[in-house]
């Protein structure tokens, strides 16, 4: 299994909950932008399920060589590398922040993904699962530049799996909500809207194991949407969201 972002608190969650459910892999693979922390992670799995780890050093605002990583191969992949910025006031301009929210949600995760998609296709075997956002199903002022690379990760996926399935190749697109994660720590989140790492998991494990094609993180957020995509623009671009 290959894991991208996989010290974030769902992939930890996910990496999880499918090694309780009996699965081991020849390897797993973590990728993450601190390998420090990878390696605690490839412990803990080794003591708790004895599955063997190795950890691959990959930071996607780096221009990494992609035949770094030309051995490494697997029938399952997981995502959730995300980047959620700087608030509003500071970040709205900020070259630096648009650069990383870009290339860690979309940009440079978008051409690591496809390097692995097409090593599956080559086998005609394998599922991708990529976490989104409801963030990018309408642009809003809060999180506009946020919101427009998860809107193109999420096209990405559709894409992805649209031509992949024609390849025996199955594409997953998870979009969480309110998440009450690391990433979140510093933002107010009504709870009925908002999901833990835990549930969240167990949710995308059993949309993986049936083969589903998306599948919303907290199903009430699919309701939320249909709303909020179907606001006349003349009203919505007078609100404050």
């Amino acid at each position: 299994m290959i894991v991208i972002g996989s010290n974030s608190d769902i992939s930890k969650a996910f990496v999880e909950k499918i090694l309780t459910e009996g699965e081991r892999f020849p390897m797993v693979y973590l990728f993450s932008s601190n390998p420090l922390a990878g390696q605690k992670l490839a412990q803990h799995y080794w003591v708790k399920y004895q599955q063997p780890c190795e950890v691959v050093a990959y930071d996607l605002m780096k221009d990494e060589p992609l035949d770094k990583i030309a051995s490494i191969e697997s029938d399952l992949l997981f995502c959730a590398a995300g980047y959620l910025g700087l608030d509003s006031e500071n970040g709205l301009y900020n070259d630096d922040n648009t650069t990383r929210i870009v290339n860690i949600n979309y940009a440079k995760l978008m051409v690591l993904i496809n390097h692995f998609a097409q090593k599956m296709e080559l086998k005609s075997k394998g599922t991708i699962i990529g976490l989104s956002s409801v963030a990018g199903e309408r642009g809003r002022q809060s999180n506009f530049v946020y919101g427009s690379a998860k809107a193109g990760f999420t096209t990405y996926l559709a894409g992805l799996r649209n031509y992949l399935y024609h390849k025996n190749v199955h594409v997953l697109s998870v979009i969480p909500g309110f998440m009450d994660t690391k990433m979140t720590v510093d933002i107010e989140t009504p709870k009925p809207l908002t999901a833990s790492p835990t549930q969240a998991a167990n949710l995308i494990y059993k949309a993986y194991k049936k083969k589903r094609n998306l599948v919303y993180v907290t199903p009430i957020w699919w309701v939320i949407m249909i709303i909020i995509r179907n606001i006349p623009e003349v009203i919505f671009k007078k609100l404050k969201m």
